[in-house]
């Protein structure tokens, strides 16, 4: 909007960079131009404003499909003034000299006008189709049809509007028709989740049978070992005692052929013992077989006085004295008979 300022019957306007202003005085047009800034006289005057920024104008209107279904279309255009001069020759961009604003709705106007060529060929493109075909198509058709019946229309050439862009929202049925629509693709949605619910559980079982059969394994094998190992000590201690008893063989093997070996000694040394005593006692008889019976009785007087610790009685017979008494006279008669001679 355009900045007027007024001093006495004189007025200063001031337009913004996005406006292009047009000054007329009676029916000649004094000035035209973006962003102007100059006096005038509010008595004489007519002034036009057209802005050049971009404009956007809503839709939202309802059509009937080939089927006879009633749907919802909404959407956007853009558009902007490429040509103020033409735009201000077809529509009143006319603005109050004292105040700056527009004397009626050009914009507004516009964008009606633009919204209901839309809407014309909008609902033409709707009817031509059934329901899931436009669903199933989506927005672009919609908008290549409307974007293609305003260029085609002639009237943005006519007022010097340029057609930015159009923008439309998918068709949307009724509640109800809606609903039902979606209910197959909410079953087949509830279907895949159950089944993927059916998967994740279906792997958790085969997990879970994966990990009994892992154990049962684990079992299995730790049961096969201790078997091993119970074998293996079994095998130990009978090797153990295989050994102890080759080692205790050994050892009674070797102590019985000690004790043999001792043996023999000791009846070698007992023979050679005995046989030296029997040499002697054979010796001794043939001594004694010489000698005369009363040196026998002497010696055997002296062999039982040393065997004897005590003598309690002895008796000495008439008998037992009377062969020794024989015995020694007839050894000292010899001996007197050389001794009288010599008288």
């Amino acid at each position: 909007m355009a900045e007027i300022t007024g001093f006495g019957p004189f007025r200063h306007l001031r337009a913004e960079s996005a406006s292009h202003v047009l000054h007329y005085q009676g029916a000649r047009l004094r000035r035209s131009g973006r962003a102007l800034s100059f006096w005038f006289s509010s008595w004489s005057a007519s002034l036009a404003e057209v802005p050049l920024d971009d404009r956007e104008a809503a839709m939202a209107f309802h059509g009937r499909t080939a089927d006879f279904q009633d749907v919802l279309v909404q959407g956007s255009l853009t558009w902007r003034i490429v040509d103020p001069v033409q735009a201000a020759q077809r529509v009143d961009f006319s603005i109050d000299p004292r105040k700056g604003v527009h004397l009626k709705q050009p914009l507004e106007k516009l964008a009606a006008a633009l919204s209901q060529i839309a809407q014309q060929h909008a609902v033409a493109r709707v009817q031509s189709a059934p329901l899931r075909e436009l669903l199933a198509m989506g927005p672009e058709p919609l908008r290549l049809a409307i974007e293609k019946g305003i260029g085609g229309a002639g009237l943005l050439a006519d007022v010097g509007v340029e057609l930015v862009a159009v923008r439309v929202e998918p068709v949307r049925p009724e509640a109800e028709v809606e609903r039902a629509l979606e209910a197959p693709s909410r079953e087949r949605v509830q279907e895949e989740a159950d089944e993927a619910a059916f998967r994740r559980r279906a792997q958790a079982v085969d997990k879970e049978r994966a990990i009994q059969e892992n154990e049962l394994a684990n079992q299995i094998e730790l049961a096969k070992r201790e078997t091993q190992l119970i074998e293996q000590r079994g095998t130990n201690a009978r090797r153990e005692a295989t050994e102890k008893a080759e080692a205790d063989r050994i050892a009674v093997e070797s102590k019985a052929a000690q004790s043999r070996m001792e043996s023999a000694a000791r009846a070698e040394a007992l023979t050679a013992v005995e046989g030296a005593r029997l040499a002697l006692d054979r010796e001794r008889l043939e001594f004694q077989r010489t000698m005369p019976p009363a040196v026998l009785i002497a010696l055997a007087a002296q062999e039982l006085a040393t065997k004897l610790q005590r003598i309690e009685h002895l008796t000495i017979t008439p008998d037992m004295l009377s062969p020794l008494l024989s015995a020694l006279t007839d050894r000292a008669a010899p001996n007197e008979l050389p001794r009288g001679a010599g008288r």
